[in-house]
């Protein structure tokens, strides 16, 4: 049985990609960065370990034979007056932490460091295909024309935005741009923009990956929020990026959509 290691941040993702495997025989180990959120794990091996000491992070992988591992789950960014200063979180300093790079990149670094150590990042997505948006409708509820006019203007905005390492999101209405996101997140992207609304068109919210993202540590995602938020503040629905996006509580949040007349559909952006 393949042993595998989530290093896991906040959220609810790395509960939700652990079951997905843990079903399908992996042995899978939860090392919480948050150990508050232990209550997450309670029927699963969950191990507290600290980001900021990266040689304490090697010792647990190597004490429990763990050489797979997946990042799931927000991480704050540490600053160098958070760092523990052992030789290994040193070393990933130089090459990250201390770096003005966006988060992809970041992210990519980090996996890049883990790898020369002689772990191998576990392609999770191959194997928890059911956590993704891939139906073309996922609701009764389906766009309307208006609606479908705004994806055409947000499908031509996203060959430009994607290449930048900035959001996964953005909203158009009446084929205008509300706002892109940027560190504030989707929610309060949708907050945001519910001011600069305006009549005949509730507008949609469009998530997408960007350009060479890493699949295997930073996917795009919402939750049961971004739906109560659309809701909240009446928009029409949600178009995500076909096979990249993923939807955590899939029944529920679609049983929520029907429900509140929102549409969530998959679009090809090739």
């Amino acid at each position: 049985m393949t042993k595998i290691g989530i290093i896991a941040g906040d959220g609810n993702l790395p509960l939700y990609i652990g079951k997905s495997l843990f079903a399908k025989n992996y042995d899978i180990t939860f090392l919480s960065l948050n150990n508050k959120n232990n209550t997450f794990y309670k029927n699963y091996n969950v191990i507290d370990i600290d980001i900021l000491s990266i040689k304490k992070i090697f010792k647990v992988l190597n004490s429990n034979k763990i050489k797979n591992i997946i990042f799931a789950g927000s991480i704050k960014r540490p600053g160098i007056r958070d760092l523990g200063f052992d030789l290994p979180t040193l070393l990933l300093a130089k090459s990250l932490l201390l770096e003005n790079k966006g988060d992809n990149n970041l992210l990519i670094t980090l996996k890049k460091f883990f790898e020369t150590k002689g772990y191998i990042f576990f392609d999770w997505t191959k194997y928890c295909q059911e956590l993704f948006s891939t139906e073309m409708n996922l609701t009764k509820v389906k766009p309307s024309k208006n609606a479908i006019l705004n994806f055409k203007k947000a499908k031509s905005i996203y060959q430009i935005y994607k290449k930048l390492d900035v959001g996964q999101a953005m909203i158009i209405q009446n084929q205008l741009v509300l706002g892109l996101e940027a560190i504030e997140g989707t929610d309060e992207l949708l907050k945001r923009c519910k001011e600069y609304k305006r009549k005949d068109d509730n507008g949609v919210l469009f998530k997408f990956s960007k350009k060479n993202q890493s699949n295997l540590i930073d996917i795009p995602l919402i939750g049961l929020d971004t739906m109560k938020n659309l809701k909240k503040y009446n928009y029409e629905g949600v178009f995500l990026q076909k096979n990249k996006c993923l939807i955590l509580d899939k029944k529920k949040i679609i049983d929520y959509a029907t429900q509140n007349n929102l549409f969530i559909s998959s679009v090809d952006l090739n």
